[in-house]
């Protein structure tokens, strides 16, 4: 993770010079042109919105702007420290606790473990143990007043209360936090860094309303430079100042410095701009063209045809690419297999990990064809369940039933479902049975835009967004009659979220559903709700969809 320690405020000479020059900058993936050569900047104040459809290459180019990845072609030179935040919060010794992870961005955890050390020393020893242990200790002290002391630690808690994220989580391993805790825990360690520059990949996946809106008060103070990649519209609305749009069809960066309503109003009038100009030019070439042919007629007029021929030539190479309407994944979740009218349950189920428990005593009944959401706060063990039911983790007390004829399908929130070694296809075939000919797994991957080359492409180098459509077209190929999906929209841009949310609408089999997002819930149409960490289970009431974006 590019994280480095910069405690103090943004020094004059930071606030006026370059954060990050990037210089001819390619991207590829996988034989796959991302981004032609392009150069810009990112300076102190610039508040940067990259966007671009899925696969476009926005994660790829966060990556190497803050130092994690290579570019195919072109440097990039970073003048002062950055802190990224990914996709994939699955970083760092998971045996560390949260409290330390996010103070070990300024170099403070290992201090105060240090200082609690010689604490313990002191009053051991002769005389002369004793001097050196002092000597150390006042080294120590102001080593961490340097770093803004017990203030830090205080501003670090204030930072990590305000992403939801409690004390009693604070003090737990990473090993034992959910996948939406830990992502939480990555954020606050960036945000408490103090590095002059951020770039944070989907930073609102996963956090509740309040913490949202938390989030953007503190990136709009941000006066250092900033890059966020986001679907969240109203984060964009109140957050940027410039907006770095990948066009995946021109392979080109659109550098537009305008918040982001004006920019979607000047992106609309660019492209209606670029059809215009490409279709004059085109009625041009044309013209050209005829009047070359009945020149050529004549030998006389041979050497004026080769010219307007060229001419000709010059404005094609010369038109501008129109943007295609992006393609969308085409969802639909098959038929499911036949099974009994009670497919999956659970009786006395509890859960723990170390000293915090999670929840205890659950019982649960999914019928055929039942939707059901699971509903709580952060780290109330919503995803914890959906593991247990789907097998990945073992209860601590009680048991999973698996009914008759009962085929399970498993959406993971962080992908851990997926292969990251494998190429795509064969995660794919590994989920799908032996009866579905290559034919058809290339078909469907090709419904999921994953066509011709790229269905080689290793899950690992995948996009968030590419490896949320690989994740559901695993599930497509599973013929499942049991769905369980954790935070399926995550990660998407708004056409591929409407799939998958007509894909939800129009399942015939039982859904298990935990999810952020209303939109999600209302096309679910729930029958039950699950109550988190008491495991009360009850009818569905529109009531209860206000508290959807606020769990």
């Amino acid at each position: 993770m590019a994280l480095h320690v910069a405690a103090a405020p943004l020094s004059l000479q930071t606030k006026t010079a370059l954060m990050i020059t990037a210089t001819d900058v390619e991207l590829t993936a996988g034989g796959r042109q991302l981004l032609e050569p392009v150069t810009f900047q990112v300076a102190p104040g610039d508040r940067i919105g990259l966007v671009g459809r899925n696969g476009a290459g926005k994660t790829t180019l966060a990556r190497v702007l803050a130092g994690e990845a290579l570019p195919a072609g072109g440097t990039v030179r970073r003048s002062v420290p950055v802190a990224y935040l990914p996709q994939d919060p699955r970083t760092g010794d998971l045996n560390v606790v949260a409290r330390d992870r996010i103070l070990g961005a300024r170099g403070l955890d290992r201090i105060v473990h240090e200082l609690q050390a010689a604490r313990k020393d002191m009053g051991h020893g002769d005389a002369e143990h004793q001097d050196r242990i002092l000597k150390r200790y006042s080294r120590l002290e102001e080593q961490f007043h340097l770093l803004g002391g017990w203030a830090a630690e205080a501003e670090a808690g204030s930072i990590a209360s305000s992403l939801g994220l409690p004390d009693r989580v604070l003090t737990q391993p990473l090993g034992t936090l959910s996948g939406g805790q830990r992502r939480r825990v990555e954020l606050a360690r960036v945000l408490f860094s103090g590095a002059p520059t951020l770039i944070l990949d989907e930073p609102t996946n996963h956090l509740d309303a309040d913490s949202i809106t938390w989030l953007r008060h503190f990136l709009r103070a941000h006066d250092g430079g900033l890059m966020v990649i986001s679907h969240d519209g109203e984060l964009l609305d109140s957050v940027v100042n410039k907006v770095f749009h990948l066009d995946a069809t021109r392979t080109q960066l659109d550098v537009y410095r305008l918040g982001w309503k004006a920019y979607l109003e000047q992106l609309a009038v660019d492209e209606r701009r670029r059809r215009r100009e490409r279709a004059n030019a085109e009625r041009k070439v044309v013209e050209l063209k005829a009047q070359a042919d009945r020149m050529r007629a004549k030998a006389t007029k041979a050497r004026m045809a080769h010219n307007l021929d060229r001419r000709a030539a010059r404005l094609t190479e010369g038109l501008e690419d129109v943007r295609r309407a992006d393609k969308v994944a085409r969802l639909r979740f098959p038929a499911p297999s036949p099974c009994g009218k009670t497919p999956l349950s659970a009786t006395g189920l509890t859960k723990s990990y170390g000293s915090l428990e999670v929840f205890s005593g659950i019982d649960l009944a999914i019928d055929r064809a039942s939707r059901v959401v699971i509903l709580g706060l952060n780290g109330a063990g919503k995803t914890t369940l959906l593991r247990v039911l789907s097998g990945i983790e073992r209860p601590d007390a009680g048991e999973v039933v698996r009914g008759h004829g009962l085929k399970l399908g498993y959406y993971a929130q962080e992908h851990e479902t997926l292969d990251p070694s494998l190429s795509v296809y064969e995660n794919v075939r590994h989920n799908a049975p032996p009866a579905v000919s290559d034919a058809e797994l290339r078909r469907i991957l090709g419904s999921f835009l994953f066509g011709g080359g790229r269905i080689d492409q290793l899950a690992g180098t995948l996009s968030g967004g590419e490896k949320t459509r690989l994740a559901l077209a695993t599930l497509v190929v599973s013929a499942a009659n049991v769905l369980l999906l954790d935070e399926p929209t995550n990660n998407l841009d708004p056409a591929s979220r409407g799939e998958v949310l007509k894909a939800l609408h129009t399942y015939a089999g039982a859904i298990v559903l935990v999810t952020h997002d209303p939109g999600a819930v209302q096309a679910l149409s729930p029958e039950h709700v699950v109550l988190m960490p008491e495991g009360v289970e009850d009818s569905w009431s529109d009531d209860l969809g206000d508290l959807v974006a606020l769990a």
